[in-house]
């Protein structure tokens, strides 16, 4: 047995889940095992063309890779499709199946990346390719340290800031990332066999708790948009965090809209959601980092540099 402790879980994995850190061997909260899974789940009350919902199960279809079975946020079981690629299957176990893991267990949980900035999270957000990863790497190598890399997962308590849970993970970066930041000393095996991405050890990692800081919402440079930092409104702001939840159509199949929407207005009261807006250029990464650590003497969670 592999363990592992991810978004504040201890998981115990029967086949090793590569760009994890280990963890120590503690009692599992979530246990991951390869066995026979069925084809379709009896009396589902949600499904979509490659997933079912009956009651505390989650059956799921990943075409060419694996079936998973999910039940009650404490399992997840997995049988391989014929002739697949079966070192796919852990990519999509850390991935798309332990973010639905997550939603089971009723936590707020969001495509971001984090970095540590004074004892605090921050947090970027933004679809695939937007540079959630390559902006994260940057900060770590400028010593903030990585916290969350692909998702993130928010506790809300009754009183008192939002909670961020470490991943656990590596950073995964496309070879031009890894060469463009100097990287390669710490490239490891690559994601997927296909992909020209790759795992990258962080310079360090936080595996402890933090309260969250603020929160980013990375976009293009492109007209109208204006590069810069920028607050949105009210309304804004909570839609953001809800375009940004890890898969956000389950958060309405699951019934979590309304977590949601709590989640964006304590996230709002206590750290703040902005855009930030930049050119995706390596080029443009100084100064972007630069608006970064302005924007944070300002809202206090830095001092400015002598």
């Amino acid at each position: 047995m592999h363990f592992y402790r991810i978004s504040g879980l201890s998981v115990g994995s029967e086949i090793a889940l590569p760009g994890l850190i280990a963890a120590d061997d503690t009692p599992p909260d979530v246990v991951v095992r390869e066995c026979p899974v069925p084809v379709t789940l009896d009396n589902a009350t949600s499904l979509g063309p490659t997933w079912q919902i009956s009651g505390d199960k989650f059956l799921l279809r990943i075409p060419n890779v694996a079936r998973f079975l999910l039940s009650a946020g404490r399992e997840i079981d997995f049988e391989p499709e014929a002739n697949a690629d079966r070192g796919d299957v852990p990519i999509f176990i850390l991935g798309t199946v332990f973010g639905i893991l997550l939603h089971q267990r009723e936590q707020i949980v969001l495509h971001a990346s984090t970095v540590q900035v004074n004892g605090k999270a921050v947090l970027f957000c933004g679809a695939s390719g937007a540079g959630k990863s390559t902006l994260a790497a940057a900060l770590a190598q400028r010593g903030y340290p990585l916290v969350t890399d692909d998702f993130c997962t928010l506790a809300i308590p009754a009183t008192g800031a939002p909670t961020v849970y470490p991943d656990g993970r590596q950073l995964k970066l496309w070879a031009q990332a890894i060469e463009r930041l100097k990287l390669a000393d710490r490239r490891g095996d690559r994601v997927r066999s296909q992909l020209e991405k790759f795992y990258v050890e962080p310079a360090e990692a936080h595996v402890e708790p933090l309260p969250l800081g603020a929160v980013y919402n990375l976009r293009e440079a492109r007209p109208p948009l204006k590069a810069g930092i920028e607050k949105p409104n009210i309304v804004d702001a909570a839609l953001i965090l809800r375009r940004n939840a890890y898969r956000p159509l389950l958060v309405r199949r699951m019934d979590q809209k309304a977590a949601y929407f709590h989640a964006a207005t304590a996230v709002g009261n206590f750290a703040g959601i902005y855009h930030l807006t930049r050119a995706l250029d390596f080029a443009q990464m100084p100064k972007v980092i630069a608006w970064l650590e302005q924007h944070w003497v300002e809202l206090g969670l830095t001092e400015k540099a002598a």
